[in-house]
């Protein structure tokens, strides 16, 4: 099955960048050209579409002249190239007594299949499968299903192309594609390292919603933190199982009128993930991107935070798949009423209280309770504090921006740091974005950046108290942040990008879910940032959380480090207080106790599990930790619920 003719000439003038991005892409080691990948197949004859597959020769290090050597230093997943004289068509042999092959990757192989990646074993290039590790022979069957290989002498590339887990994953792009939604380029990301019982858990998970890839990502992180959990206490394993599945998921239609008279229908989402240890509390969250995973995912983060909060609630999720971005107030209005229209009957001061999330704010919130106040017949204030009046305390919205910039000096104050001259880059522009800028410019720190939908803000010189004026009068304005760099030309906005490549000691996510992935995980390590604040729930891929964790990055979880928006809602609930009458001291006062018990429980969880303090981890162990204590302590007391 080798080629006898010379391979395909690579293009000399290729942009290597570009390819070796590509490379990082697939998840494939770059290699020398020449080099083998002993796939171990023969045709295959029960697979002609293989058999019949043209392969391209790829020449050994011996045929290419030393002048080429320099140019072919890097086999970078290079695409099949047509030949361009139709004369002289590569006639390759097939033969079922060749079991090795030197070949080339193909582009569309790296499109198509993603279980795969190449690898030395006993010093040649295999192509293993990423789920169980193994190449050609060697390869398991599907792990996720009860098809298994064709032909145990397929490769594992293959192999996965025949399995129910990719044909699964190949059909969910397909429908991506279908409703113009970015595709997911990435398959579910296993944690290597974990034991026998909390893998099973993980892949009953993976089993019942594989598709579910935000919820089953923010699953993983918790189950991986909690294995010295389950290894010392056995009886946790059933409280972990029943904790994982949501105690009820409300999926509805919202049909809605716009400005020309015309219909349309958006679907409306609420998990109230867990009501143990007491009524839920959760963000509404109206974005193109949300479905049930994202809700699902939402809420688990949020069960956990309000579990590690010194104030005990439930937690939920929610929102719409809505876009208020280009909608008028009457539409907006419309959508919100229509919204409330279904969701109301699972709402209460005793059963859920939404709170604001992404695209959902003040103008929102306040459609929301009109027709909630309309249906119900009564007066209950806020969503997140029914026993105040509706005007709200104005410090509540500062409370988690302000939060995660006290937990910042409280992680500098461990290592003998402050927040004074710091530099810092802070993703995101909604209020909690704005907030940490705000309370970053009273530390004394330096704040350089801030980013939209559409790209990043970078000002070398950082922002001062004249120049935050500005942006926020460019947000409420809702005008492009690269209107900053008429007032200051030094400035620079840099579209389709994010921040993280910006040099800088401290790393504030505040955006959405995932917006760091491994490659901006590498270049925050190259950044100098060796702090990261996450204010934005789960915004670390878990391949990004590895590359963080190996660079001895300190990562502060958004479970602790933005438990501040919990407590001001547990302190509106509680009539002994008002916000309303405290000053601006008391209410950072009380803030910064709050933050300060949420470390230090942390800490100490993860301390009584074997964790260091010195780990990058430990925050994140340990709040998972003493999270998911508090919360199987009540459903023990509760019984099987």
């Amino acid at each position: 099955m080798l080629a006898s003719g010379r391979g395909i000439e690579m293009n000399s003038t290729m942009d290597e960048i570009s390819l070796l991005r590509q490379a990082q892409r697939h998840h494939l080691v770059v290699r020398g050209i020449g080099e083998e990948i002993d796939l171990e197949i023969g045709p295959g004859d029960d697979d002609p579409s293989f058999s019949s597959t043209t392969l391209v020769g790829v020449p050994t290090q011996e045929s290419v002249a030393p002048s080429q050597q320099e140019d072919h230093k890097h086999l970078l997943l290079a695409a099949q190239t047509p030949n361009d004289d139709p004369q002289e068509p590569v006639k390759l042999l097939q033969t079922k007594k060749k079991k090795k092959v030197v070949k080339k990757w193909r582009e569309e192989w790296a499109d198509t299949y993603k279980w795969a990646y190449v690898d030395v074993h006993e010093n040649t290039s295999r192509i293993f499968c990423s789920i169980c590790k193994e190449y050609g022979r060697k390869h398991k069957r599907n792990p996720y299903g009860n098809e298994g290989s064709r032909n145990m002498q397929m490769s594992a590339l293959e192999e996965h192309n025949n399995s129910l887990l990719h044909k699964e994953a190949l059909r969910l792009q397909l429908a991506s594609k279908d409703k113009t939604q970015p595709v997911v380029e990435r398959p579910v990301y296993m944690k290597a390292l974990m034991s026998k019982t909390a893998g099973s858990i993980l892949e009953s998970v993976l089993k019942r919603d594989p598709h579910e890839v935000e919820y089953v990502q923010s699953v993983q992180e918790v189950i991986h933190s909690l294995e010295p959990v389950l290894l010392k206490n056995s009886q946790y394993i059933q409280i972990l199982e029943r904790f994982l599945e949501p105690e009820r998921a409300i999926v509805f239609r919202v049909p809605w009128i716009d400005d020309k008279g015309e219909t349309h229908v958006n679907r409306g989402f609420r998990v109230q993930f867990s009501q143990v240890l007491g009524p839920c509390r959760g963000g509404l969250r109206f974005h193109p991107s949300m479905n049930l995973s994202v809700a699902k995912f939402l809420g688990f983060e949020q069960t956990l935070k309000n579990a590690l909060s010194p104030y005990k609630l439930g937690g939920g999720g929610g929102g719409s798949d809505f876009d208020p971005k280009g909608k008028s107030e009457s539409e907006i209005m419309r959508f919100c009423q229509s919204f409330m229209d279904e969701l109301y009957r699972y709402l209460g001061p005793d059963q859920d209280l939404p709170a604001e999330d992404m695209g959902v704010g003040p103008r929102e919130m306040g459609y929301l309770f009109g027709q909630y106040r309309r249906l119900v017949g009564h007066f209950q204030g806020s969503f997140t504090g029914p026993k105040i009046f509706w005007s709200g305390s104005s410090l509540r919205t500062e409370a988690t921006g302000y939060g995660l910039v006290f937990f910042a000096r409280l992680i500098l104050a461990e290592m003998n740091k402050e927040l004074k001259g710091l530099r810092c880059v802070v993703s995101g522009s909604g209020k909690i974005a704005m907030h940490v800028l705000e309370k970053l410019l009273s530390c004394g720190a330096i704040p350089v950046t801030i980013s939209d939908s559409k790209g990043y803000l970078f000002d070398e010189d950082g922002f001062d108290y004249v120049k935050f004026s500005l942006l926020r009068d460019i947000k409420v304005q809702q005008r492009s942040l690269s209107d900053y760099t008429k007032s200051y030309p030094r400035a620079k906005y840099v579209a389709e990008a994010k921040p993280w490549n910006e040099r800088c000691d401290i790393a504030f996510p505040c955006a959405c879910q995932n917006e760091i992935d491994q490659s901006e995980a590498l270049a925050i390590v190259s950044s100098g940032c060796r702090v990261l604040i996450e204010g934005s729930n789960m915004p670390c891929t878990l391949q990004a959380i590895d590359v963080l964790r190996k660079a001895k990055v300190l990562v502060a979880p958004a479970k602790a480090a933005s438990a501040g928006g919990v407590a001001v809602g547990e302190l509106e609930l509680n009539q002994e207080y008002n916000l309303m009458q405290w000053s601006a001291e008391d209410f950072e006062t009380k803030l910064q106790d709050t933050m300060k018990q949420t470390y230090e429980r942390s800490l100490k969880a993860a301390s009584d599990y074997g964790i260091l303090k010195e780990n990058p981890e430990a925050l994140v162990h340990g709040g998972n930790i003493c999270a998911f204590l508090n919360l199987a302590q009540a459903m023990t007391d509760q019984g099987c619920v």
